[in-house]
């Protein structure tokens, strides 16, 4: 098993930050590892997307748990290595906010995936940030 996590904290609400999370449209607003993304159906459990990185294949991901405003986990499950990530926010008794990326990858690839699904993470949760603080 191959497992990573990284944080940011942001002054931004966490309705602000769940907004930006649960469009999964937007998220090339802020995410330079989406070349193509697509949802098929409503931001809830059961639904998937297709995402496409640049110069490499699309897959297909699966929203697996869904809390409005907490956290919402997607699986990947690529060649028998199945790839978890949790987008976790807490509200801070400070009044900001902590955004957490938890990764669990678990299957034959495991160790080649997990540096490649996890190596962007801190540009992400760093652009969503400026987002989320620019527009709140």
């Amino acid at each position: 098993m191959w497992t990573h996590e990284h944080s940011m904290e942001t002054s931004a609400s966490p309705t602000r930050v769940w907004a930006l999370l649960s469009d999964v449209p937007g998220w090339k607003r802020w995410n330079a590892g989406i070349e193509e993304i697509h949802m098929h159906g409503p931001f809830a459990e059961g639904t998937t997307f297709t995402m496409k990185p640049p110069g490499e294949d699309a897959f297909t991901s699966t929203l697996i748990e869904v809390a409005a405003y907490e956290v919402f986990v997607d699986e990947t499950i690529i060649d028998g290595t199945r790839v978890l990530v949790a987008h976790r926010i807490v509200p801070l008794a400070s009044g900001r906010t902590r955004v957490t990326y938890s990764t669990e990858i678990t299957g034959p690839a495991a160790d080649m995936f997990g540096p490649m699904v996890t190596a962007d993470f801190p540009d992400v949760l760093n652009a969503l940030k400026q987002l989320a603080e620019q527009t709140a």
